[in-house]
């Protein structure tokens, strides 16, 4: 582990430090867990068991910057970071693609010296690279780092996520227009008509409820566009080794859905203090022949984990699809903070142009979809 070079403060002061060993990384479990259970703000993909797992599975040797700051021997903040070159020189969070928020840790009750500590190390580390932090959730703690940031800054839109209250599941049927809320309260009688089982999967059992999850996830989208990485070795390597200490810690949990003996989906909820996300389900194509409605089924389980004694609201992670508008969820846009010196402020433009260029982009591929199908309509309308 070495010094970042900003810290230059005395002892009794926090100091930052640099981590680019993987093995010391891997062995930081038990006094990051302690840092991740003071941050209020913390998401699940901060875990150690999430962020060390994906590093092994995605990482590449050489590129792991972690910077720590401890204060009387306690860890009081970090950042997850790795270093990389392409298409730009550029410190980026932990967690990649397969993440749907970044952040950095900052213990509650040191929140002051954790912040100050953390823009000292950065500042010294954004000299070569730009500090970029994508995927950052309304409220988390790189917001603190932004604004302080003493720097060129920049802050660009992220993707579009949903988000419903912590509510059990009739308080999410009362907020439906009463038709809607009607027919759902029917789709959930029907699936204790049909003997729907469902169960929380122990510690014990996890490795073997991932890999049926991960079974039923290629079955359900078998012939239809998928998520590529869903299917490769690495993520399912990476599932099956973070999963296990994240249910033992109860950052996550896995249910699994029974119908005559069998289990013909699972679902993958992850937890945080005030957070739950529906991350990744599998749902055999049996249940549809059988009519039933698995977004109402897995729903109802992930609010057995959002309201009482500990409420969290309930995220259904980035995208913006369709059915996910059935119950009324409230939209909110992660978004990407870039921090610089003005010697790497050209990265930030650059970064910002290309942001642009793509957005541009989008807009233009969703026109020419909507000019196309009012075309289809209109050629539909002019043969009948």
């Amino acid at each position: 582990m070495s010094t970042a070079p900003a810290s230059t403060a005395p002892s009794t002061l926090p100091t930052a430090e640099l981590c680019v060993d993987e093995d010391e990384f891997e062995a930081l479990a038990e006094p990051w867990g302690r840092l991740y259970r003071s941050c209020a703000e913390a998401t699940p993909f901060q875990s150690h068991a999430w962020l060390s797992s994906w590093w092994r599975s995605y990482g590449r040797r050489g590129r792991l910057r972690v910077l720590l700051v401890h204060s009387g021997g306690r860890l009081i903040a970090a950042a997850p970071l790795m270093r990389v070159d392409r298409p730009l020189p550029a410190l980026k969070p932990l967690g990649g693609a397969i993440s749907d928020f970044t952040d950095v840790l900052l213990d509650g009750a040191h929140r002051e010296e954790g912040v100050e500590a953390l823009l000292s190390g950065l500042y010294a580390l954004a000299k070569t690279a730009l500090i970029d932090f994508g995927e950052v959730r309304p409220g988390a703690c790189v917001e603190s780092l932004y604004e302080r940031w003493p720097g060129p800054r920049r802050t660009l839109p992220a993707s579009d996520c949903l988000e419903l209250p912590a509510l059990p599941i009739e308080g999410l049927l009362e907020r439906l227009p009463a038709p809607r809320a009607q027919r759902a309260r029917a789709k959930i009688r029907k699936l204790t008509a049909l003997g729907v089982e469902s169960r929380v999967v122990p510690v014990e059992e996890v490795e073997s409820s991932v890999r049926t999850l991960l079974h039923l996830h290629q079955l359900q989208w078998q012939g239809r566009k998928v998520t590529s990485e869903h299917l490769q070795p690495r993520f399912h390597e990476h599932l099956l080794r973070s999963m296990r200490p994240m249910v033992a810690a109860g950052e996550a949990v896995l249910t699994e859905f029974r119908l005559d003996g069998e289990v013909l989906a699972a679902d993958l909820t992850l937890l945080s203090g005030t957070l739950a996300g529906g991350y990744l389900y599998g749902a055999h194509p049996r249940l549809r022949e059988r009519k039933v409605d698995v977004a109402t089924m897995l729903l109802e389980a992930c609010t057995r984990h959002t309201s009482g004694e500990h409420p969290r609201a309930l995220s259904l992670l980035r995208g913006n699809e369709p059915y996910k508008h059935h119950w009324r969820p409230e939209p909110v846009t992660n978004r990407r903070f870039l921090l610089a010196r003005r010697r790497t402020v050209p990265l930030v433009c650059a970064v910002a142009w290309g942001a642009s260029g793509r957005q541009w982009a989008k807009r233009r591929l969703r026109e020419g979809d909507g000019q196309r199908a009012g075309d289809a309509r209109r050629g539909d309308g002019a043969s009948s």
